[in-house]
């Protein structure tokens, strides 16, 4: 997989700095060219501008503007999902710290323009996820993924008495993944941060009501 990277790369966690490659340059000025006006508006003559390759070189690469797309899906987006949400948690005993340390570490790196922009994962899944299924398929990969690993989470939190009997991992996980995806539309919609700071914080709420007591009494 290409390494990518941009020093202007939004609120994601970016990825190591080593030589992108012609290719690499290529998939993250469609990436930013995607994100900033969707993938059916994105233009290929700004993502050669933003490069400096010729079309030549672009089509080398990726027969078609279809194809560059689901490669920007699955090597910049899915990556970025892994390396910000699911690698992350895997560092903490207790899900529900790692998550709070997650949703606030995001909330003090966010901008206007993040949000004036909105999730990128989001915003693709709404525009593509209906009208072409080869996205639809990537995209909801991604979103198993992230819910995946926060499942696995709780049921290793359930068996170490850190969590409440009565949840379900699998809903909760859907929920937390849904809440997080949600906070970015509510906060793009009202182009405030401030939204995205109130969803935050009752999403934080219900993760402390679900922890344990005994939990709870080893923080204090």
């Amino acid at each position: 997989m290409n390494n990518l990277t941009d020093k202007n790369i939004y609120w994601w966690r970016p990825l190591d700095d080593r030589e992108l490659g012609t290719r690499g340059e290529i998939l993250f000025a469609a990436y930013k060219e995607i994100h900033w006006q969707g993938f059916q508006s994105a233009s290929l003559s700004n993502i050669l501008a933003r490069t400096g390759v010729t079309k030549g070189a672009l089509y080398h690469h990726f027969p078609n503007k279809t194809e560059l797309g689901y490669a920007v899906v699955d090597e910049v987006i899915s990556e970025h999902i892994r390396l910000s949400f699911v690698e992350p948690l895997l560092e903490f005993e207790n899900p529900i710290d790692g998550i709070i340390e997650l949703i606030q570490s995001s909330g003090d790196a966010f901008s206007m323009t993040d949000v004036e922009l909105g999730c990128p994962l989001t915003v693709l899944a709404q525009e593509m996820a209906p009208i072409d299924e080869g996205f639809r398929i990537r995209l909801i990969k991604i979103y198993d993924l992230w819910h995946q690993s926060i499942t696995d989470g709780f049921h290793l939190a359930l068996k170490n008495g850190q969590v409440r009997d009565d949840i379900d991992p699998d809903t909760v996980a859907m929920m937390i993944v849904a809440t997080m995806e949600g906070a970015m539309n509510a906060a793009k919609v009202a182009q405030s941060l401030d939204k995205l700071y109130l969803c935050g914080n009752g999403l934080i709420q219900y993760l402390e009501l679900i922890r344990k007591k005994q939990d709870k009494d080893k923080r204090i």
